[in-house]
């Protein structure tokens, strides 16, 4: 094919959650066309849980995900929790946080070693990759494991779990339990400290770009589960006030929604939001590596976003312990959460960035309305926006490197496809012969 048009073109996405592919169009030097197309069927979650008693949303939300079902549950419970006007205990609290460390450590293995280093190092997949670095692969496994190991003591297991519950838990773990976690997880902060250093060896091309970054902000904590949702551009809101700021568009390549901010555009969320603006929560050690390998807010560079994960890597280990250190059992594993109509609205922070649930129950405590905004489809949108501009910059590669690089440009945001193909209505239209 000539210069004058080309083609790049990627029909399955590797090294991704879920189902999806490129198409990029250039004519010369200009990109015409780029689409993220998510070919992956619309599951209608929102629909499942429609008629259902509201204590049913942990268990229906966690199968939403693989990777990050704490998420999904944790959104769908502080959403529950919010229009049912109750308070949980503060032990109660600091156990959900614990729990997100566990999927954050997972996950955040999973990505920077499994999925986006081979695309640094230039190894086709992990495997390739784990033959001439086992160390890696190795410390890879081992932090990876940690994680799911958290997970499934707060849990009861590791995927989909089944211990959460509107108003706390079911069972909570004793002191003793997660005793057993502490030399792993101190090993694990050595080795996610190995991990920023790592990530940070790697070779970057020089693409900046102009983000609205969108992330929770707490005045305490580094965020997992609470606080205002904030941009830097000005935006500083209650979860209730999302829909008011934030809106879904349909797009006709994609079984996702895009989302943009009303009367701006596309926004970024995940890591490097997170990172720019909450760098100064991070535990002293997150603080410290972070300035040690010269990663200081703003990072405006997506493929530095494998930085900011090994340092978010740091702080869930660093949290974890400081969980577990301080841990006494609440007097309840939860409270009694009785039938009530209300709305609820809640936000909290997966690996990959803000998740968005909202409900409505009616007095049988029963939802009658449900909503779920995932990451990546937030983040979808402005993935296109990073390709067009990426794309322009490749037009005298050869067309097998140029692919190559623009799928690594997708992979900058860990994007979990699955999750994103989420409609709240399927309509049918049928044509008389």
């Amino acid at each position: 094919m000539s210069r004058a048009a080309r083609t790049i073109r990627v029909d399955t996405l590797a090294r991704v959650e879920g189902e999806g592919a490129m198409h990029i169009n250039l004519v010369g030097e200009r990109v015409a066309d780029v689409k993220l197309r998510i070919y992956e069927p619309p599951r209608f979650f929102e629909a499942f849980l429609r008629g259902r008693h509201f204590s049913e949303v942990a268990d229906i939300t966690a199968r939403i995900c693989g990777i990050c079902p704490i998420a999904y549950q944790m959104s769908a419970i502080h959403a529950v929790e919010r229009a049912l006007g109750l308070r949980i205990d503060p032990a109660v609290r600091l156990l959900r946080r614990l729990f997100y460390c566990g999927e954050w450590i997972e996950s955040h293995a999973l990505h920077v070693y499994m999925l986006h280093a081979p695309d640094f190092l230039g190894y086709q997949d992990a495997i390739a990759m784990a033959k001439d670095h086992p160390e890696v692969a190795q410390r890879a496994l081992r932090l990876k494991k940690i994680g799911n190991h958290l997970v499934a003591l707060m849990g009861g297991r590791e995927i989909h779990p089944i211990s959460a519950a509107v108003g706390g838990f079911y069972k909570v773990p004793r002191p003793e339990q997660l005793r057993t976690l502490v030399e792993d997880l101190k090993w694990a902060v050595d080795a996610s400290i190995e991990t920023v250093k790592f990530a940070a060896g790697l070779e970057f091309p020089d693409f900046e770009q102009d983000y609205e970054f969108v992330a929770l902000r707490h005045p305490d904590e580094y965020p997992f589960n609470e606080g205002r949702l904030v941009s830097n551009r000005g935006l500083d809101i209650d979860a209730a006030e999302y829909e008011d700021h934030f809106t879904e568009l349909h797009v006709k390549h994609a079984n996702a929604l895009h989302s943009v901010v009303r009367g701006r555009g596309s926004y970024l969320v995940g890591p490097m939001a997170r990172f720019n603006l909450n760098s100064d929560k991070l535990t002293p050690q997150a603080k410290q590596v972070a300035a040690d390998v010269k990663l200081n807010p703003p990072v405006r560079n997506p493929f530095r976003s494998i930085i900011v994960r090994a340092v978010e890597l740091v702080f869930a280990c660093e949290e974890a312990l400081r969980i577990i250190e301080q841990y006494e059992p609440p007097s309840q594993p939860r409270v009694d959460a009785p039938n009530r109509a209300g709305v609820g609205q809640a936000i909290t922070e997966a690996p990959r960035g803000i998740l968005y649930h909202r409900y409505a129950i009616d007095e049988k405590g029963l939802i009658v309305t449900a909503k779920i905004v995932p990451p990546t489809s937030q983040n979808q949108k402005r993935i296109e926006d990073d390709l067009r501009e990426y794309a322009a910059r490749l037009v005298a590669w050869p067309l097998d490197e140029a692919t190559w690089k623009c799928e690594q440009a997708i992979r900058n945001y860990d994007p979990c496809i699955s999750c994103a193909t989420h409609f709240l209505k399927l309509t049918v239209s049928r044509e008389e012969r």
